[in-house]
């Protein structure tokens, strides 16, 4: 489908947002909003889980943790990169074409995420027993109605509408939270809790539905031939999206292989608090991805310069992340697994800069994304498998959990800098501008030296590593122009 040239808005639409030059400060506030929205979530997700294991007790913790993961695998194995595609091609398509496109996309939804409930629930019955498989099937059926909620929300991210995305989205944790609290009020057992993300997704698929039923059709297509047009030039980038999910998890599982059971626990611990991260760069750069997108079909200049001025962003957003997990590692880890986890902190700090260059690495992958570079993204998402699984191979087997870190964020950032080579080779307008990178150098290098203070405590270590980074870019004069959209109208600087 990508071959026909794509149907174009009327020049100068009033309400076409993303030609306009609203659009980018519209996607900073709504970036914003998103990750700030997931951090009220997590606090209520913290609570409510803190509340949902004491009550259920080990074994039926987890059977609950056990019945939630395999519906995460459903999403995970059954997205295939269909939401980042369906962002792309509603911010581009006009018409029947765009309505076309919307009702594909929710019915392959609907049908692969049915068969993948199913796939797992004869695994729990198989593997585990009829209570757990109901448990799982129960699960599924949240799962199910958040992969479609998930699907009608994509024209509001398409069209900058974050404000509800974000509120849609901390909605759906405040539900599932207070259930969670009734239930134990009510002393209730496993299959209720389960039940919990099936009523949250209801209640939000509704004011989801009234938002984008004017936006685009709200009725499934099960048009095998449309699927097929839809699929096709996107499979590289589906098995691209099946690899990266391995990615990570590769370093986990070359670990249990070669390291011993304590190494594997203190590198688990880590993996486990990054991964819960990795989420910020996907909000973060997705914020802009519909600009891009419309950008590399009508506007190669504009294009280069919104890469540029994310790009800025996430390196100084990546950067500030990976200095708060090294200062704040050893607190992070006795929170969460207390003194006997304590070697895990030096991992954990380790892991923080393959977190800070995935923050650079997704302004890369979506810019690709945006210019249907399938084949180059699902070439980079091999190589880099193979890449970490003979570098963290090796320096397992030198350092144990700490090489494996170390393997994995070396393999990361080599990865993040391949990444921008092949895309703006032979597009120089995408060049981005470097003057940029020794300021946020000299920032974190000067940030990190209250870590030097051990008679501070960790918390305030953190704080004053934060002030320092802070005060230095503002010095240099490392900050974009752009993020003025986030100060009161009132305040923003004149353009």
């Amino acid at each position: 489908m990508h071959e026909v040239v794509p149907e174009r808005s009327p020049p100068g639409r009033p309400d076409d947002l993303l030609s306009s030059p609203d659009a980018g400060p519209t996607a900073i506030r709504g970036g914003t909003l998103r990750i700030s929205s997931f951090a009220a979530g997590s606090v209520f997700g913290i609570v409510g889980g803190a509340l949902l294991f004491r009550h259920l007790g080990v074994v039926d913790a987890g059977r609950y943790t056990l019945a939630l993961s395999l519906g995460a695998l459903v999403t995970g194995l059954t997205d295939l990169g269909l939401t980042a595609i369906g962002m792309r091609e509603l911010a581009t398509l006009e018409g029947e074409r765009r309505a076309r496109m919307a009702t594909s996309l929710l019915g392959i939804r609907i049908v692969l995420t049915s068969i993948g409930v199913l796939a797992v629930t004869v695994f729990a019955f198989l593997a585990y027993g009829t209570l757990l498989a109901i448990g799982v099937l129960i699960a599924g059926a949240g799962v199910l109605l958040t992969s479609v909620q998930t699907t009608l929300a994509v024209p509001l991210m398409a069209g900058l509408r974050l404000g509800w995305v974000s509120a849609l989205d901390l909605a759906r944790v405040i539900v599932t939270t207070a259930l969670i609290v009734l239930f134990v009020v009510l002393d209730a057992r496993l299959l209720p809790f389960l039940a919990t993300s099936v009523v949250g997704a209801a209640i939000v698929l509704i004011p989801t539905a009234i938002l984008v039923r004017a936006n685009i059709p709200l009725r499934p297509s099960f048009q095998f031939a449309q699927w097929r047009e839809l699929l096709k030039p996107i499979l590289a980038y589906s098995l691209a999206v099946a690899a990266a999910t391995l990615y990570f998890r590769l370093a986990l599982v070359i670990v249990s292989l070669l390291a011993g059971d304590q190494e594997l626990g203190y590198f688990s611990l880590s993996f486990r608090i990054v991964e819960i991260l990795f989420v910020l760069p996907g909000l973060l750069v997705g914020a802009a991805f519909p600009i891009f997108a419309r950008a590399a079909r009508d506007d190669p200049a504009r294009l280069g310069y919104a890469l540029s001025r994310v790009f800025e962003v996430s390196l100084i957003v990546g950067a500030w992340i990976a200095l708060s997990l090294a200062a704040g590692a050893p607190l992070a880890i006795a929170i969460v697994g207390g003194p006997s986890f304590e070697p895990a902190a030096p991992i954990l700090a380790i892991h923080g800069l393959a977190l800070g260059a995935t923050f650079v690495n997704a302004v890369w992958g979506f810019a690709m994304l945006s210019l249907h570079m399938h084949r180059t993204i699902l070439l980079l998402s091999v190589a880099s498998l193979a890449a970490l699984a003979v570098t963290v191979t090796g320096l397992v087997m030198l350092d144990g959990a700490r090489g494996g870190a170390i393997g994995t964020a070396a393999v990361e950032v080599g990865v993040t800098v391949l990444s921008a080579a092949l895309l703006v080779r032979g597009r120089p307008h995408l060049r981005p501008r470097l003057a940029i990178v020794p300021k946020v150098a000299l920032a974190a290098l000067l940030g990190a030296a209250p870590m030097l203070a051990t008679g501070v405590p960790v918390a305030g270590r953190v704080v004053l590593c934060g002030v320092v980074y802070a005060a230095v870019l503002f010095a240099t004069r490392a900050f974009p122009d752009e993020l003025d959209a986030l100060l009161p109208a009132a305040r923003r600087r004149p353009r």
